[in-house]
């Protein structure tokens, strides 16, 4: 749809409102607004029924004209108001100008580029590129975060030069003349209230138990089906427990595995069978042998808006592939490490006096010094712009301790960009919607104000595990900590190293150059020797990389 300057597409998934009327780009020749819109907004029918007592009159039953009527009614507040996972453009017949929204965690994505004098926007990387015209050079600080986040590339940057993305929880209102102002409108302070003091644990653990029921309740809002995805950990087996107690029957819930490798186990089956079998529900085992992986490596790499190292990306896009034959809509556990201290890092933090040397020394793939012995000369930045972004995150205002800090960071940056976007990202490739309770907003802001030591209890995500123990079996609490795993991709061997080898040593990699060759040569000599802190293949980031650049035929 194309009005004076402004040209609006969208394809549509249909959760709620299955009818034409909530077919987008939507328009509202009343209100003089159209709007194209990703996501979903839980509590709309609450607003909806505010709206209506504002004298505000709908055309749908879903959420989409929700969001023209309350932008209308409250403006740049409306996004406060959202329940949700949202990214929304609006263009404002009247006054010519374009307003853009993401929601407070970036689920949903946003990426922009300046092209011949106009501005493209799309919820992919790839489609904007797709487009032709775009800066694809490499942006030299974003390879270095690739490199020192385990491919975590924070906003407003992305790997390539000429494309950025909006941030998480902000509202960007364009002008006629292109000019632009942004406003964050949450950003939860991670410190105790003087009320805080005198609550206990054991009221903690209410108020959390409570919140958890409303999030994952909230998650239930559609006109179709809604599933889990269930991996036998303590977060998606909690999930599907408080459905079960809130009286959902039917529920249909999924689990991948893979063959093991280098005696690693590829599966946790054992897990997600014993919560299945438990709380009754309709269970999907998925294995996939390893004939299988190589074969979707390539869907899963062009599924990527950005280049994502994670074994997982691959387990989740096999996952959604099988559960998008049977439903739409799945609630998944991602974000409950980050909001509740369940990694390795945070314990050591506990009584650090430098939080940016000692956050870095568990989190950084590399230091700066280290990188500048595997990049080549024009691909290295000088400055240690990874150090100086960790620096300046980890020390502003808002967070009582170390701990804090670092809860914060990873929950409102490097869960954006990581678990968060793969889940969205794999889940999007089939039509696939992921929920994700443990990001309510409402939630986080409880957990926020949680003291430190109460998630750092018991190896981690203490009082989450307190709370699942009213619900789920003790057995799926009491486990070593979990995850997809797909060992094939961290002992790089056989067809992988080969097919790493050849990317790394086509043409194409050859003349983008950004690796020095005798560090090429190291990983090649010796893959399994070269893991991270964070025990990834150094190898697989590096030729995933290139894998990627050459998907998107940069």
């Amino acid at each position: 749809m194309v009005r004076e300057n402004v040209g609006l597409g969208h394809r549509r998934l249909r959760i709620l409102d299955l009818s034409e009327k909530s077919q987008q780009p939507m328009v509202d020749p009343e209100l003089g607004l159209t709007l194209v819109f990703n996501g979903c907004i839980y509590n709309f029918r609450e607003l909806r029924a505010e709206l209506q007592t504002k004298g505000y009159r709908f055309f749908s039953e879903g959420d989409t004209e929700v969001i023209l009527k309350a932008w209308h009614a409250w403006g740049e507040e409306c996004v406060s108001r959202f329940h949700g996972m949202f990214a929304f453009v609006i263009h404002e017949r009247d006054t010519g100008r374009v307003v853009m929204a993401r929601d407070r965690f970036g689920i949903k994505p946003l990426y922009l580029a300046q092209v011949d004098g106009a501005l493209r926007f799309a919820s992919t990387l790839p489609a904007i590129v797709k487009a032709g015209g775009v800066d694809t050079s490499i942006d030299t600080e974003a390879l270095h975060n690739y490199m020192t986040f385990h491919a975590v590339v924070p906003p407003p940057r992305t790997i390539l030069a000429g494309v950025s993305k909006l941030p998480p929880a902000t509202i960007r209102v364009y002008g006629r003349d292109g000019m632009f102002k942004d406003h964050r409108y949450w950003d939860p302070a991670y410190h105790r209230r003087p009320e805080d003091r005198a609550v206990s644990r054991e009221e903690w653990q209410e108020r959390l138990l409570d919140a958890l029921r409303i999030a994952v309740k909230r998650r239930m809002v559609a006109d179709v089906p809604v599933g889990v995805l269930l991996s036998g950990g303590v977060d998606s087996s909690l999930i599907v427990g408080l459905l079960a107690e809130a009286g959902q029957t039917g529920l249909m819930s999924f689990s991948v595995g893979f063959e093991e490798a280098n005696g690693e186990k590829g599966d946790e089956f054992v897990y997600s069978d014993l919560i299945a079998a438990h709380f009754g529900t309709d269970h999907h085992k998925i294995f996939v042998p390893s004939a299988d992986l190589m074969g979707a490596l390539p869907g899963t790499i062009a599924a990527m808006s950005e280049p994502m190292v994670s074994y997982d990306n691959v387990g989740f896009y096999l996952l959604s592939k099988e559960v998008s034959k049977h439903i739409k809509v799945v609630q998944s556990g991602q974000g409950a490490d980050e909001v509740f201290g369940g990694y390795h890092w945070y314990p050591p933090l506990v009584n650090s006096n430098d939080v940016v040397s000692d956050y870095g020394r568990a989190f950084r793939d590399r230091s700066h010094e280290t990188l500048s012995t595997q990049l080549s000369e024009k691909a290295f930045v000088r400055s240690d712009v990874s150090g100086e972004f960790l620096a300046e995150h980890l020390l502003r205002k808002g967070a009582d301790t170390p701990v804090d800090q670092a809860l914060r960071l990873d929950s409102n940056v490097m869960l954006v960009d990581d678990p968060v976007k793969r889940v969205d990202n794999m889940t999007m490739a089939w039509g696939l919607e992921a929920r994700v309770p443990f990001l309510d907003h409402e939630l986080v802001e409880l957990a926020a104000r949680i003291p430190p030591d109460e998630k750092l209890r018991d190896g981690g995500k203490g009082i989450l595990k307190d709370v699942a123990r009213k619900i789920v079996p003790s057995e799926v609490i009491d486990r070593k900590k979990g995850y997809f795993p797909v060992p094939q991709l961290k002992y790089i061997d056989g067809p992988y190293l080969e097919m790493i080898r050849d990317v790394l040593g086509s043409q194409k990699a050859r003349e983008r150059g950004l690796f020095r060759q005798a560090y090429l040569e190291r990983l090649f000599s010796r893959p399994s020797d070269h893991l991270t802190p964070l025990r990834g293949s150094e190898l697989w980031q590096v030729g995933l990389l290139e894998l990627w650049l050459q998907e998107q035929g940069v």
